[in-house]
Order: structure tokens, then sequence, then C-alpha cells
């Protein structure tokens, strides 16, 4: 129950109400099916994999298996103004680190813990997040200009977002997209690079752009950010809410960011995503247990996980 499709681990802040382990924990508590760890960097897989080891080994079984089983994880590139500038070395890089992960996923990098080991070539199931983002790239908290995003920052960031969608062809896994103000971009690199399968994460467009992703096979996964929509556009995201077929739908928290109403304002975790949960439910006039179960069917069929 529960599930969260879309979270950054290594980045949850903790403080004296949320640690990572508890956050864990709670998560083992509530009966959560799937938790899906999210990659932003060409290096940051096996830092990631170290510091959850870390923090697992010191959870005590049965909450330890718990964990464990739910525990998935992604490889991918955001497209930060370095990542692009740098885009081939660091595409290399993922295709170095997705190749040793599947060719060895049952023999060597392995993820320990007390009770044994967890083969990586199981547990890494998607590619991602990639894509495009059109806002913090432009003008943003770190001092970026539109002098800084001239046309070959753009043209190289989406080179970074087709060649990663590649890698996604060549090692079947679906791929995570991130898409920020870049709608018609996004919709252009995915029809050009012929492949969909996967995920437009929080998605944050309308109902027509919707349907265009809808109509090309991909899914539409909802965070936090629903559960404060403005309310000139309200309705406009009630009708976009029950728009999406259920054997398309997705739910997230993306934590730490866009901590759903009533703890916006907060750093988000893994264990608000019930409050988003709630809201989506009830707009569309279902039971939370069965968009629980919706939820989970669809994320585990998109992976081609076995139950």
């Amino acid at each position: 129950m529960f599930s969260d499709t879309h979270f950054h681990f290594n980045i949850l802040r903790e403080d004296e109400n949320f640690s990572r382990i508890s956050i864990l924990k709670k998560m083992a508590q509530n009966g959560c099916k799937f938790a899906f760890d999210i990659g932003v960097k060409a290096d940051d897989f096996f830092p990631r994999i170290k510091l959850f080891e870390e923090e697992l080994s010191k959870i005590e079984n049965p909450l330890r298996k718990k964990i464990e089983e739910f525990i998935f994880f992604s490889a991918g590139i955001w497209p930060d103004p370095d990542s692009i500038k740098n885009r081939a070395e660091k595409i290399s890089l993922l295709e170095k680190t997705i190749s040793e992960i599947k060719s060895n996923s049952e023999k060597s990098e392995s993820a320990k813990n007390a009770e044994g080991e967890f083969s990586l070539g199981k547990k890494l199931v998607a590619l991602g997040e990639c894509g495009l983002d059109h806002h913090w790239n432009v003008a943003g908290p770190d001092a970026r200009s539109e002098a800084d995003f001239d046309q070959d920052l753009l043209f190289g960031e989406r080179e970074l977002f087709e060649a990663q969608i590649a890698l996604a062809k060549k090692f079947s896994l679906p791929v995570i997209v991130h898409s920020r103000d870049a709608a018609a971009q996004t919709l252009e690199c995915v029809k050009h690079s012929n492949f969909h399968n996967g995920i437009i994460h929080c998605f944050s467009y309308g109902l027509e752009e919707a349907r265009a992703f809808l109509d090309l096979g991909w899914h539409i996964s909802f965070s936090g950010s629903v559960t404060y929509t403005k309310k000139s556009k309200f309705e406009q995201m009630r009708e976009l809410i029950r728009f999406v077929p259920e054997e398309r739908l997705l739910v997230e928290t993306d934590a730490p960011y866009l901590a759903p109403m009533p703890m916006r304002g907060k750093a988000n975790n893994p264990t608000f995503i019930e409050h988003t949960y709630k809201y989506i439910a009830d707009i569309r006039g279902i039971e939370v247990e069965r968009l629980c179960e919706l939820v989970e069917k669809n994320i585990f069929r998109l992976k081609g996980i076995e139950k």
C-alpha cells in the first residue's frame, strides 16, 4: 500500500522527526510494495546503493527483509548544464555502469546485508530520470542566466536525452522522463527516438499534452503538486486526474521536493504520499485501497517485475 514510484533517497532531508531509517521502517510498516529510488547523475548509482546498504544494515528483521523486497533503483542523467556540456563522457559512464550491472547481475556487484545479497541486475529496473528542463536550465537559484542557455546547450540537452533513450532501448529498460516547460520538445524527442515505454514523471502539463503522451503509450505520474493547484486551474486539474486511464496512472512524491497538502512547506519524504493517494482517489471517485492496487499493478507491469 502507498507505493512511491519516484523519490531520491540520497537527498532526503533528515531532522529530529525523520531519518532515512525511520522513513524506511514506516514504509515497511505501512505495507509499501514498491519504492523507487531515482538517479540523476552518471556516477551516482553505486554511491546510492552504498548509502542504502548502510542504512539497511541498521534495521532488524523482519522489517529489513520487507524493505529489501520493495526497493528498486534507476540510473540516469538529469539535464544539468555540466552533464549537457560533457554529455559524451557522461553517457559513456552511464552505459558502462548499466552494462556492468547487467552482465554481472547474479555474481559480482551486489548490495549486501546481514541476510546475504540481492542482485543489482534485478533491482535496476529503469533508466532515468532524463529529459528536458526549460525552467531551471534558463534561470535558476544558482545564478545561471539566459546567456548560459545558448543554442548549443539547447541542442546538447536534446542530444543527452535522446542518447539515454537509445541506452534504454539497448538495455530494454523503461525510461523515466523529466519534462518541465518543454512539452512540445519532449514529444519531439520521444517521437524521433521511436521509443514509447516509460513514465512522464511529476506531470505538470494539461489534458491535451497528457493525451499526446498517452496516445504514444506513456504512463503519467502525479506528485503532491496536484494537491495545491491554483484555484483558476482547479477544474482543469480535476479533469486531468480523471482523464488518465487507470492502467497508465502512477503516484509519486519526488521527495524531498513537492510535499503534498497538508505537509506543504516541509521537506517531502515517501511517508507523506498517503495524502496524494487520498486526494487523487477522491477526485477519481474510488477507494484509496483501489488506487494503491492500480498503481502497484501498473508499476510492476511497466518494470517487468515479477511480484
